[in-house]
């Protein structure tokens, strides 16, 4: 026999889409989009057979190695490993094992990696070291209560989506027949009536914002730096637009002829497509920043074909004396969407709507929503230049 064993964990998990051989017969096979599964090739009775032994990460390079070598040894010995496998009842994966199915089935539906990644890292950290190892018709009440109650008055908002996620898989196991349809992890009608509702332990904190009538003069003092840091928090100040939206920026979203951004769905909190007027102002700033050759990004960072940083924005503000417990105020970046609307609800006189699609809001009636078919653009339009207008110097009461 030909020599085995001459994958390695690294390589099973960095292969490029092909057919990559251990030996033996054992094959893992990557296509294209990146999945990986592994095949076994026998032969019985002189002729070539086939069979799949399941797809990576749920089956390891070890679990592979040790199915191979049993169906091996059922086919020297004559008998079909295929036919053989199909009499025995398919044994139940446990939580780890369900949730990265789960995963696997459901993320392309899913906005963005962070979102996977999310799923991935609060699952592993709370739920994996309680349940993991579970038969995931095994998993009681209890065992979701000892998960959540460390954390329920802590960290509400995680241990609402740890729960909410634990549920999901439970019904995704339920819908393949993997346990009963009973979801120990269900909220509503079972947890709700054993744990406080999040409403009552957690107090809303709002993100620290300046008040609109100090947002002049703090304006005044940002366009003296030339920093792309800078150039992107007054981009965002003006477009009041979320910092990921103005981090993520591309040149190819960006209509400089018609002065429109176009934010795409895949970036918006709301899912929706989100078209931003661009004033004068936002328009000098696009002609201020620096275009790096291969970096697609409006506001480019120091590391090759990457945006600015995550904190790039608070980091200035720390430096400027604002942040959690800055000398001149406890203010964060995203609080200046609060500014504009205390702005435009105090100050100006365009109607709630119009403010409320500009931050890019869902409209919570659902009548209205769905009536509501334009993006009241141009009426947008009006509202920004008359909020750079109002930032301009002097023209703060």
């Amino acid at each position: 026999m030909a020599a085995i064993h001459k994958l390695s964990p690294r390589k099973v998990a960095t292969a490029k889409p092909g057919k990559h051989e251990d030996g033996g017969g054992l094959r893992l096979v990557v296509s294209n989009a990146g999945a990986r599964k592994w095949v076994l090739r026998f032969s019985l009775n002189g002729k070539r057979r086939e069979m799949g032994l399941g797809s990576y990460p749920d089956i390891s390079l070890a679990d592979a190695r040790e199915l191979a070598a049993q169906y091996r040894k059922q086919a020297q010995s004559g008998e079909d490993p295929i036919k053989a496998r199909a009499t025995v009842p398919a044994a139940k994966p446990n939580f780890t094992t369900c949730a990265a199915r789960y995963i696997r089935a459901h993320r392309r539906g899913w906005k963005n990696a962070k979102h996977q990644r999310q799923w991935v890292s609060t699952l592993k950290t709370y739920a994996r070291p309680h349940i993991g190892k579970q038969d995931i018709d095994d998993i009681s009440t209890e065992d979701i209560l000892n998960i959540l109650k460390p954390i329920w008055t802590t960290k509400t908002e995680t241990a609402k989506r740890v729960q909410g996620r634990i549920e999901n898989v439970l019904d995704f196991a339920a819908a393949h027949q993997w346990r009963d349809t009973n979801n120990p992890a269900r909220w509503r009608g079972h947890l709700d009536k054993l744990l406080p509702r999040p409403t009552r332990v957690q107090k809303v904190r709002h993100h620290p914002a300046m008040p609109y009538d100090e947002v002049g003069a703090f304006m005044d003092e940002l366009r003296s730096k030339t920093s792309v840091s800078a150039y992107a928090l007054r981009f965002l100040i003006l477009t009041a637009t979320r910092s990921g939206e103005v981090l993520q920026a591309e040149w190819p979203e960006i209509d400089l002829n018609n002065k429109i951004w176009t934010v795409p769905e895949s970036r918006m909190k709301a899912g929706r497509e989100h078209r931003v007027p661009l004033t004068e102002e936002c328009m000098l700033i696009l002609a201020a920043v620096p275009r790096i050759q291969n970096n697609p990004y409006v506001f480019p960072g120091a590391r090759s074909e990457r945006p600015l940083s995550a904190n790039a924005l608070l980091q200035i503000m720390r430096k400027m004396g604002y942040g959690v417990q800055g000398e001149r105020g406890d203010y964060v970046p995203h609080g200046f969407r609060s500014s504009f609307r205390d702005w435009s609800g105090e100050v100006s006189s365009y109607p709630r709507d119009v403010a409320e699609m500009a931050l890019a809001h869902t409209i919570q009636n659902k009548v209205e929503a769905a009536y509501r078919r334009g993006d009241l653009f141009e009426k947008r339009r009006k509202m920004m230049d008359d909020w750079e207008a109002y930032l301009k110097p002097n023209t703060a009461d």
